[in-house]
């Protein structure tokens, strides 16, 4: 083992290659520093995973990201990508449920509706006479939080969480409703909620404020946006452009060791870093930024910040597979739209469907006999159906597909992507645990941390929260104080996951 001598000043290193890490070492790159990153696999990106079915390339993890926060699309434009950014084609997506594809509901913030008219065809006639019965209920205090499942069925009747709060949110966290906070899942629900007497008011005000936010004479700017080529090339784009200034990026080299240190400079006085250990190499930093999940986070700092390191070992993480297939076009009638959510209250195995060709028009015009969709499967606490083989995960996404489309052709290709311990889950205070980790962390210089554990799981959520974690190391900050106050909403992307 030895140790690496170019210990200047504004040296940080990064541990974790993913987005968020990636976006970090970005901006410290932008501020002068010189950057490192350490990642404990052999490629970079975490869950934007770029890939190929039947030749055709797709998305085998994340495939879009949310347009309407600046971070992700700003980041794309400094790496080049900006001419590549592409909206779906289709918005349109359905829901499938008592028995039947139906068109996704307008009007509704994370299924929370306006009114129950919004609702109409996705729930029964009891279901949407529970709504209107709302405005009779008295108040409903949200305290300090609340899970989303729990308030809206308290207010609206549980089969609007059933039927469609639980797909959509599954389709974000793979988490369950019930347990799932509205503080940090659906922040300006439950701002707005804690000051209206009634949850479909509160939805109006939301509506009402988007609506005088829009320009009448221009065209609504797009939710999502996708990257031809798939949104895994983001990460890629932000290393190369890491690389080109300067930055070092280390793959297959897991930390080992974090550790303060603390020395004599030239001048005689005392100075502090990290050292970390990571195989045979030691490097000696000013400053670490941890952009690792949260469990290799709390292992990590358990010598350095133990409570942090304890509330970072809660965090608890659901796991879910996405199943890709490709098929002959003329072999593949699919309904129009981008795809349909699946409510896990009907039973069924599959919990979405994307018709990536349909949805993204960059994958239908590089291969136009090939039609590309894929299913995801897997939520919070099960585990029976992710322990199948592979095949078996290709046979019960075909049974649901030809239940819900007709579908039965044979799939010229297929793959199935694993993501254990994916998506970490937001319960009930989870946003007061953020904030006790990151206090215990301001106490130990030169330590930051980012990643989907903390203000959202969406990739805008961890480039702002790469941002904060850049600059309150610097010194700076209001981006951490913004988003403790406001969390990124990670919201669904049409159909899928």
């Amino acid at each position: 083992m030895h140790a690496d001598t170019r210990t200047g000043p504004g040296h940080v290193v990064v541990i974790g290659g993913g987005i968020a890490g990636l976006a970090a070492a970005h901006r410290l790159l932008n501020g002068g520093a010189r950057v490192t990153v350490l990642e404990a696999s052999d490629r970079l990106g975490g869950k934007l995973l770029p890939g190929s079915v039947a030749g055709a390339r797709v998305d085998l993890g994340a495939e879009s990201m949310l347009a309407r926060r600046p971070e992700a699309v700003a980041l794309a434009h400094e790496v080049g990508l900006a001419d590549r950014l592409r909206p779906p084609n289709t918005v349109g997506a359905s829901i499938w449920t008592r028995g039947a594809l139906r068109p996704m509901p307008k009007g509704h913030v994370m299924g929370v509706p306006a009114d129950a008219a919004a609702l109409s065809g996705v729930l029964s006639d009891e279901g949407l006479r529970r709504i209107e019965h709302e405005r009779d209920l008295p108040r409903t205090e949200v305290g300090d939080d609340v899970a989303v499942g729990a308030f809206v069925a308290e207010r609206l009747g549980r089969e609007v969480v059933d039927r469609l709060v639980e797909p959509l949110l599954g389709g974000v966290y793979a988490g369950d409703a019930y347990r799932i906070s509205m503080r940090s899942a659906v922040p300006q629900l439950f701002e707005a909620a804690r000051t209206h007497a009634s949850l479909t008011e509160a939805v109006r005000e939301i509506q009402a404020k988007a609506a005088r936010g829009q320009k009448p004479d221009q065209p609504a700017a797009p939710v999502f946006m996708g990257i031809e080529g798939g949104i895994g090339q983001l990460p890629l784009a932000v290393a190369e452009s890491v690389r080109a200034r300067g930055g070092e990026i280390v793959t297959g080299a897991p930390v080992t060791e974090l550790r303060r240190v603390t020395g004599a400079a030239a001048g005689g006085e005392r100075q502090e870093g990290w050292r970390v250990v990571t195989g045979g190499r030691t490097l000696v930093a000013d400053a670490v930024v941890m952009a690792v999940p949260a469990g290799a986070a709390a292992a990590l700092l358990g010598a350095e910040a133990p409570a942090a390191a304890a509330e970072l070992a809660a965090v608890e993480y659901a796991s879910m597979a996405l199943i890709t297939l490709a098929y002959r076009r003329d072999e593949a009638a699919l309904p129009e739209g981008s795809g349909f959510l699946v409510p896990p209250v009907d039973g069924r195995t599959i919990k979405a469907s994307t018709f990536a060709s349909q949805k993204w028009g960059w994958i239908a015009e590089a291969n136009p006999g090939t039609v590309v969709l894929r299913t995801s499967v897997g939520r919070y606490g099960e585990t029976e159906i992710l322990g199948r083989e592979d095949a078996d995960l290709v046979d019960v996404s075909r049974h649901d597909l030809r239940e819900a489309t007709g579908l039965t052709a044979q799939p010229l290709e297929t793959r199935v992507t694993r993501w254990d311990d994916g998506l970490p889950q937001y319960p009930v205070g989870h946003h007061a645990r953020v904030a006790r980790i990151r206090a215990h962390v301001a106490k130990v210089p030169g330590l930051a941390v980012c990643g989907a554990a903390y203000d959202g799981v969406g990739i805008p959520a961890c480039v702002a929260s790469a941002n904060a974690a850049v600059d309150r190391l610097r010194g700076d900050d209001r981006l951490t104080h913004a988003l403790t106050a406001h969390p990124v909403q990670s919201l669904h992307g049409g159909a899928g996951e």
